[in-house]
């Protein structure tokens, strides 16, 4: 395994993250354990979940995630030896069973003190905030369009202040966002300059057919020294490549047809072309995909997921695939043809 360290702190981590978000749904709690297990073997040290989790969002199963990893936590006495990252809801019609407000001391007290008792732990390492508050664009969204009706209010400053009351408790160690853009960085960063605690990385989408950050977004993360942690590095399995032929049927868009961010006409062309890229020199378009978002010089950690052990070995395994110029120049040559095709 590879190790870097969260921006602006000493803590190390490993340069793939253990993303759980099928905990729950797709897979029961001994699964999640046994992934646990094999990852943290493999020298993985660095788990991302949220309290929105397991994913579709479900009243049903809402929380189960961090209550798998939490049971796991307690049986192995690993809490010291790994690094959680965990997330709460913005404001959001699918997640109202959880809560209706936005990001206010209460909203804050309410989700940090039930993901901490879920997970059976007294601190967080790094609590993100799953999508902003206002009105962006984000979830699948090409371009913002502004909404002269909006009534979001700038809290920047506000979040932060909050942000730092559970900080100086002791609750939470480091902050950061998801689902934000390059506007949201910049406004907490500004924010941070005056004193206010630093959101240290960021965690969007970003994969072969989903460069957008490269747009701007990048170039804050290099200045201003902010981590990407990418989410989705496989477009929710497409470049895999399972889904060029007929669909598995226990796969996740199979399973669930509002998850087809990733499957348009285009999105299908581009992962062919990469497809080919990968059969030419000899390795797995799965490894392929990975190994290009692990050696991006703003990726922190690498967020990957998996439903099976088999899956897990493989993405893991991607730590040791280096791209040679030539197949990095053939990538790039798909990209400038059929750029961004999954937003």
């Amino acid at each position: 395994m590879k190790y870097t360290t969260l921006p602006n702190t000493n803590i190390k981590v490993s340069k793939i993250c253990l993303g759980t978000m099928t905990w729950g749904e797709q897979n029961t709690e001994a699964e999640g354990h046994q992934q646990l297990d094999y990852a943290t073997t493999q020298g993985i040290n660095f788990i991302d979940t949220a309290e929105l989790y397991s994913v579709p969002a479900n009243k049903d199963t809402q929380g189960s995630t961090e209550k798998i990893i939490g049971t796991w936590l307690k049986k192995s006495g690993k809490r010291d030896e790994v690094v959680i990252a965990t997330k709460i809801v913005g404001p959001r019609d699918f997640v109202k069973h959880i809560r209706t407000g936005g990001f206010t001391k209460a909203e804050f007290t309410d989700a940090i003190n039930k993901s901490l008792q879920r997970l059976q732990t007294d601190y967080i390492d790094l609590y993100q905030l799953h999508w902003p508050e206002r009105n962006t664009n984000f979830f699948g969204v090409r371009g913002y369009q502004h909404d002269e009706a909006e009534k979001w209010n700038d809290n920047f400053a506000e979040v932060l202040r909050y942000l730092q009351d559970f900080i100086k408790e002791g609750k939470i160690r480091q902050i950061g966002v998801s689902n934000e853009t390059a506007y949201g960085v910049m406004r907490y960063t500004e924010e941070a300059r005056k004193g206010a605690p630093k959101m240290i990385t960021i965690q969007n989408p970003y994969n072969l057919l989903n460069r957008k950050d490269e747009v701007g977004l990048t170039e804050v993360l290099h200045r201003e020294n902010v981590g990407h942690l990418p989410y989705s590095p496989l477009g929710f399995g497409q470049l895999t490549g399972k889904y060029l032929d007929d669909a598995p049927k226990n796969a996740r868009v199979t399973l669930f047809p509002q998850f087809a961010r990733y499957h348009n006409e285009n999105s299908f062309k581009a992962t062919r072309a990469y497809n080919e890229i990968a059969k030419k020199h000899g390795i797995s378009l799965t490894q392929m995909a990975l190994a290009f978002v692990n050696d991006r010089p703003f990726v922190t950690s690498n967020i990957i997921g998996a439903t099976s052990l088999e899956q897990l070995t493989e993405n893991i395994d991607s730590i040791h695939l280096t791209l040679s110029d030539e197949v990095l120049k053939e990538i790039e040559a798909v990209h400038e043809g059929n750029p961004n095709p999954a937003p």
